[in-house]
């Protein structure tokens, strides 16, 4: 059963990437900010119509008339306890049909929403590797500790230099490596694992990218986590790669910061939601 969930998250995360490597190319032109605000309210209108489309609106609509209804009620009968319960149990019953009544539409955007976070991940959770800055690359290698220990390499390309490294930790079977960005561009590491040849891709620049921070292992949560690259499948010498890349980004330091709590997500669900509500009327969507 995991291993289904994971073949399917796994489909379904090259569908979004295709999709997105294309649709979300211009973030990499833009600011973060007026990037992200774009990408914000153009989601929240889309969420907004698959709502509609996806939900009884007539229901919802009588519904809510309804509850208009009890609560003018309650403003004109207020004297009477027998007519103020009643109003009040009328809305009790309306809110929880209205939810009820959503159920359908959330479970129907809950994919995609999810699926487009993943993507959205990629560009914003981290920044590239500068020029001139050294960052840290683990290769964590499946097996216990007493397990025998591959000949792992890594060399040098005109993106980077391997500086230093590599350094195993026989403890979580991890071998590190500490690389210098050397070209800013899209590159691909390569690594020897007993003749094996296996890749990671790494971003090196000053300009907003779209970042693999991590090629998975082969779990559930790990693959919807990290959509961009395909996960290790159970039985590989290799059990992940990650980079780490510096958290210091738009999002978590400067004037922005506080604005959004330190979280791009944060920043996506408030302009999202602003924007579905704003548009509501214009779209004519009750919910």
């Amino acid at each position: 059963m995991n291993d289904a969930a994971i073949h399917v998250t796994e489909l379904l995360n090259q569908i979004a990437s295709a999709v997105c490597r294309f649709l979300l190319a211009p973030l990499g032109l833009l600011p973060e900010i007026p990037g992200a605000l774009i990408v914000a309210v153009l989601t929240g209108i889309l969420m907004l119509l698959a709502f509609k489309y996806t939900s009884n609106q007539n229901a919802i609509k009588s519904v809510r008339n309804g509850i208009k209804a009890e609560l003018l009620a309650l403003s004109l009968f207020k004297e009477s306890v027998a007519v103020s319960l009643g109003s009040q149990q009328r809305i009790i019953t309306g809110a929880v049909k209205l939810m009820l009544l959503s159920l359908l539409p959330i479970s129907v955007m809950a994919i995609p929403v999810t699926l487009l976070l993943g993507q959205l991940s990629l560009w914003w959770e981290a920044r590239p590797v500068r020029i001139g800055e050294d960052v840290v690359v683990t290769l964590s290698l499946n097996g216990t500790v007493r397990s025998e220990w591959p000949k792992v390499e890594l060399a040098s390309t005109p993106g980077f230099e391997v500086t230093g490294g590599p350094f195993r930790i026989r403890s979580r079977r991890e071998v590190c490596w500490e690389l210098q960005g050397r070209t800013a561009g899209g590159h691909h590491m390569v690594f020897d694992v007993d003749g094996r040849k296996i890749e990671k891709d790494i971003a090196v620049g000053d300009s907003p990218m779209r970042i693999s921070i991590r090629r998975p292992e082969w779990n559930w949560f790990e693959v919807l986590l990290h959509p961009a690259e395909t996960p290790f499948v159970a039985g590989d010498p290799v059990k992940s790669i990650a980079v780490q890349y510096s958290g210091d980004t738009v999002w978590t330091t400067g004037r922005y910061s506080s604005f959004v709590f330190h979280s791009w997500i944060v920043f996506w669900f408030l302009i999202s939601t602003i924007a579905a509500f704003c548009f509501r009327g214009v779209l004519k969507v009750s919910f």
